[in-house]
């Protein structure tokens, strides 16, 4: 279904704790991602599945960003949306995915229903039982991505920044090679990827959110995130499957880098 009204039934008075998270928007950008798209949509689902079989309490919405779409993109999206009420498609035509993602995001914000305050439940802001989990139209999730990164907002973190690793399939064994020696896969990581990286609203939103930029969007949040106080983790344990393709969708994006890195060197 197209991304419109609020999810979930009708808000209950209850007790929060402030890190426990309750609800989960999954936001995904594509542009003419047709030989993805499918694969990327499933994953969210299984991982969706896997967090709602452990935490039933949470409710999930996965939003599907289709920005200046001409290939089959919107009908797998639309498809995947008809066969499961938690998917939900916004077309735009920004060409930009800086701003694809910040509208994802605000658009699942809105889609948010949560507690009215009383006396029965916990003060604060709302967005603080939000969590916003990223990721790209040409990646594939892990099982327990959500349910990891949960793990990790309910323990104190407000942000997470995983892993990703590309698909060798079609990959010169060198170009992979390369890769590892320059992409450890450890806990404590210095990278940053728009494919991984999950924060809980109310830090977004203090931060000012993704920037409406065609690239870096993603580094340039964190920046924000990181001079605001926000807690930050960053961890291996939601290893990303991402496409190993050195022609993309983003100037200066990931395909770009792996494009540069496959470059003879001096």
């Amino acid at each position: 279904m197209t991304l419109s009204a609020p999810v979930g039934d009708e808000a209950n008075s209850v007790r929060l704790d402030p890190g426990i998270i309750q609800h989960v928007a999954v936001v995904i950008p594509a542009h003419n991602e047709e030989q993805h798209l499918g694969h990327a949509l499933a994953a969210a689902g299984r991982a969706a599945d896997l967090l709602e079989s452990e935490r039933p309490d949470v409710e999930v919405q996965v939003v599907v960003v289709l920005d200046s779409c001409t290939d089959r993109s919107p009908s797998i999206a639309a498809a995947a949306a008809e066969a499961d009420p938690r998917f939900h498609t916004l077309p735009v035509s920004f060409g930009s995915v800086g701003k694809s993602r910040r509208a994802g995001v605000s658009a699942a914000l809105e889609n948010v229903r949560m507690p009215s305050h009383d006396d029965n439940v916990a003060g604060g802001d709302p967005m603080q039982w939000v969590w916003v989990a990223n990721t790209d139209a040409d990646s594939s999730v892990p099982g327990r991505w959500l349910v990891r990164q949960l793990e990790l907002a309910a323990s104190g973190s407000d942000v997470v920044l995983g892993t990703v690793h590309p698909d060798p399939h079609g990959m010169h064994h060198e170009l992979v090679a390369r890769w590892h020696a320059r992409h450890a896969s450890t806990e404590d990581h210095p990278h940053v990827y728009g494919a991984n990286l999950g924060v809980r609203a109310s830090s977004y939103l203090a931060a000012g959110g993704f920037p409406g930029v065609d690239f870096d969007e993603d580094r340039v949040l964190v920046e924000r995130l990181r001079a605001g106080g926000a807690d930050i983790v960053a961890t291996d344990t939601t290893r990303v499957l991402t496409s190993g393709r050195t022609a993309g969708r983003a100037p200066k994006g990931f395909a770009a880098y792996l494009l540069a890195l496959a470059q003879p060197w001096p």
